[in-house]
């Protein structure tokens, strides 16, 4: 999935501007695909937010956001100000609909009028419906308009719906760009052609070789700046709901008829209805939530997430799941889903364990074969494999690992997931976007979870900040004949 040649024009008009996002994400995603070719000098970047700021004050943000969030061998004068010449500012409040909307009106009418126009959503989700609400009613919504919606699609089932079906009714669903960004990240679409393009994984990739899977977000970070936010959400909606479902659903996937969009969101909203419900007994044997507690990283003491917080919270900031995928491809295979905060390592990765090889050739038993899929950071493979000991003159076996480093290895810079999501709403390929389907079949999963965390089945377990989580985490693989990746290989 390479990058398409230059897009058409477009207005890109983001609600949210000054907020954190747009600031560290989207403008810098912008100005390298600036200076990859790929936006055209006609196309405006439109921001969009309360604070009452002039043109020239906004530019001078988005300078600095440059300056902050781009690398400094990327930060070239002459390109910089190209690019702050497509920015552009019109104070407005999206939910009201007596704001200053003539600005916004005003500045897309003075445009041309052929260029792609898509609306970016990078506000609370509540307030989605209103923006659409006066979007449409302000004229603004041409029949070919995009909306990209970023996450949180609602807290559970019947807030996703209500959000779907209030931006549904001004936009079409073709229209409508649920963003993930871990579907932009360029390891995870590596999935699909490690599994299909290369035949001997191909061969393999089920549960007659595969023994277990495991997808690992970690952070060393704590809540930081996200505090309100994420007291109210936790890292089982934070995470698990959105990016990892996403991530096993692409792991675990039939081959899809094409790589046009319906073909493989049809072949993961398949796997989100294969996920054997997590209810029962399942619920406590199954399913792990913690909280941090004080520690340390990197030789720096870390304060506990309740100390953080400044009050009682019953919010995890550790989940560990067992699931299961009720396919003939994946019977009887765990896929163990894990993130946390102030863990170890910032690590993102899958691995997957291979049944050992079953000969009696050798003095003692091979050990199984291992493929991790690092995600971030340092994109790339490594193989863990088994071969004859050098040093020893009969067949006694040893560990060995193959690395392949992505970034060195190509020669290129790993571009940031928004890069190519935010292009790709130009571009009109949803594939790397969320369906409204999938959303749904995802909140469905985690709803039993969810009910059960919030009456208090599933008691909150404590992990010391710097450490790989809580104990119950390693009992509920141990059950099951299993260890965490980073107990055996990580160093």
């Amino acid at each position: 999935m390479t990058a398409d040649k230059q897009v058409k024009p477009f207005d890109y008009v983001v609600f949210g501007a000054t907020g954190d996002l747009t600031m560290r994400k989207l403008l810098p995603a912008f100005y390298y695909r600036l200076l990859s070719g790929e936006v055209p000098d006609s196309a405006r970047i439109i921001g969009t937010a309360r604070s009452p700021l002039d043109r020239a004050t906004y530019q001078g943000r988005a300078r600095d956001a440059l300056k902050r969030f781009v690398a400094p061998a990327d930060f070239k004068e002459a390109q910089v100000e190209r690019f702050l010449n497509m920015v552009y500012y019109v104070s407005l409040d999206g939910s009201k609909a007596d704001s200053n909307w003539e600005g916004l009106s005003g500045l897309l009418s003075e445009g041309p009028q052929d260029h792609v126009r898509v609306f970016y959503f990078a506000t609370a989700p509540n307030l989605y419906e209103a923006v659409s609400a006066n979007l449409h009613a302000k004229g603004l919504v041409t029949d070919d308009a995009r909306v990209v919606l970023e996450k949180p699609i609602g807290t559970d089932l019947a807030t996703a719906d209500e959000i779907n079906t209030g931006v549904g009714k001004f936009f079409k669903e073709n229209n409508i760009f649920r963003i993930d960004h871990y579907l932009g990240k360029e390891t995870v679409q590596d999935v699909i052609a490690l599994r299909f393009a290369n035949p001997l994984l191909s061969a393999v990739w089920s549960g007659d070789y595969i023994k277990s899977v495991q997808i690992t977000a970690a952070e060393t970070v704590g809540v930081e700046g996200r505090a309100a936010y994420y007291d109210t959400s936790g890292a089982l909606r934070d995470m698990v709901q959105n990016h990892l479902l996403q991530v096993l659903c692409l792991v675990a996937m039939e081959p899809p008829a094409s790589l046009e969009a319906d073909a493989v969101r049809d072949a993961k909203v398949a796997v989100l209805k294969s996920l054997r419900p997590l209810a029962g007994d399942r619920l406590t044997s199954d399913t792990v939530r913690g909280q941090y507690v004080a520690g340390e990283i990197n030789e720096e003491n870390v304060r506990g997430y309740l100390e953080e917080l400044g009050h009682a919270s019953n919010t995890e900031t550790y989940v560990a799941l067992r699931a299961e995928v009720d396919t003939p491809r994946w019977k009887n295979v765990p896929f163990y889903i894990r993130t946390a905060k102030r863990l170890h390592r910032k690590v993102s990765e899958i691995v997957i364990t291979f049944k050992p090889a079953e000969t009696n050739l050798f003095p003692q038993a091979p050990k199984a074969n291992v493929l991790v899929i690092r995600v971030q950071p340092d994109e790339g493979l490594t193989w863990h494999l088994s071969v004859k000991d050098p040093q020893d003159d009969s067949f006694e076996l040893r560990d060995a690992t193959m690395d392949t480093h992505f970034g060195p290895q190509f020669k290129v810079r790993y571009p940031d997931a928004y890069e190519r999501l935010l292009l790709d709403a130009v571009r009109g390929y949803p594939v790397l976007f969320i369906r409204r389907d999938e959303v749904e079949a995802a909140w469905r999963w985690v709803a039993p979870i969810m009910e059960a965390w919030a009456n208090g089945t599933v008691p909150m377990s404590q992990y010391a900040a710097g450490s790989w989580g809580p104990e119950e985490a390693t009992a509920m693989l141990a059950e099951h004949g299993d260890t965490w990746h980073e107990a055996i290989h990580r160093q």
